[in-house]
């Protein structure tokens, strides 16, 4: 899964938060800030835990402030290990 969170998530403990979660749920993957002030979410493992994250990404316990959500699913590519904030 790709998920790309709009509006004030970078400075604010975004990538880190997201990071604690996706491990919470045993995936692997990134959270990396973009130029654009975005945040891309990388995240490999099942399909319902996948779901279960961005879920969490969507909910208003995130730090900062999430004003939109994009994603999508694909293949996993595999080779990830851990979870890196990037």
């Amino acid at each position: 899964m790709t998920a790309w969170a709009h509006g004030l998530v970078q400075g604010v403990g975004f990538r880190w938060w997201t990071r604690s979660r996706a491990l919470e749920l045993g995936l692997a993957g990134w959270a990396m800030n973009l130029p654009d002030g975005r945040v891309e979410v990388v995240a490999e493992g099942s399909r319902a835990d996948c779901r279960a994250l961005l879920d969490q990404l969507g909910s208003s316990g995130t730090p900062g402030r999430v004003d939109r959500l994009t994603h999508r699913f694909s293949e996993a590519r595999g080779g990830l290990s851990g979870f890196a904030e990037r």
